[in-house]
């Protein structure tokens, strides 16, 4: 065969043969894109804006023989949530809730069921809790009377809550049918006082009272299997928050 006729021979078989290896290739990165556009990116759903995931639950510095003025939430910084029949609740950004390092299940005896009482040996006084009080309405924008408006341990001191950690404390407003310069009128206590009882009875652990109450308190004492699903009422708190 001439020499021209062997060099146009070989030039074709080398542009075959890339060819086929460029097929190949090519095929293999097809497949891999069709699969893509068929389903979502795996990191598809991260690019939508995401809601803030509520704060855990912390442990506070617990009870001491005094307290200091907390800082509080830069004004208008916490969001009132409400339940469809408008109770309110905290902002869990703001108000997760604290517990006490105090109290555990093991020294229930000696801490929250102890005969007697045990949060008025450990409640800040009202001078320093006032200020607070102040302090926390501009965090959550509120403009209510004061009188009304309850400074609330999202977990009470009867359930093992911290006395004076700010991310357990809130300006709780009024629920539905107060009657403005009435005080407060706290279906919340009500909750904890049946809460605190069931912990002292055995029937439900600390740690799932604490739990369900600073999830949200309307729905507490149902998820913990101690009531129906009727809503709670306000009563007296038979061991003062």
């Amino acid at each position: 065969m001439p020499a021209p006729a062997r060099r146009a021979l070989a030039v074709a078989a080398a542009v075959l043969l890339a060819a086929a290896a460029g097929c190949s290739s090519g095929g293999g990165h097809t497949a891999k894109g069709a699969g893509h556009s068929s389903a979502p990116a795996a990191g598809g759903d991260a690019a939508q804006p995401a809601q803030p995931a509520p704060a855990a639950i912390v442990t506070g510095p617990g009870p001491k023989s005094s307290y200091d003025v907390q800082p509080q939430p830069a004004p208008g910084s916490c969001h009132y949530r409400y339940t469809a029949d408008k109770q309110p609740l905290p902002d869990p950004n703001c108000t997760p809730g604290a517990i006490s390092p105090a109290v555990s299940q093991d020294n229930l005896k000696d801490t929250i069921c102890k005969q007697g009482g045990y949060t008025s040996g450990i409640r800040p006084p009202a001078n320093l809790t006032g200020k607070e009080k102040a302090e926390n309405a501009k965090s959550y924008g509120y403009t209510g009377p004061m009188g009304d408006a309850e400074y609330d341990h999202l977990i009470s001191l009867q359930l093992g809550g911290d006395p004076n950690d700010a991310r357990n404390l809130w300006i709780q407003p009024p629920s539905p049918g107060h009657v403005s310069g009435k005080g407060p009128n706290n279906p919340k206590d009500s909750v904890e006082t049946h809460l605190h009882t069931a912990i002292c009875k055995g029937q439900v652990t600390l740690v799932a009272a604490q739990q369900a109450i600073a999830t949200d308190w309307t729905t507490a004492e149902v998820k913990l299997g101690i009531r129906s699903g009727s809503s709670p009422t306000p009563e007296a708190d038979a061991d003062d928050d």
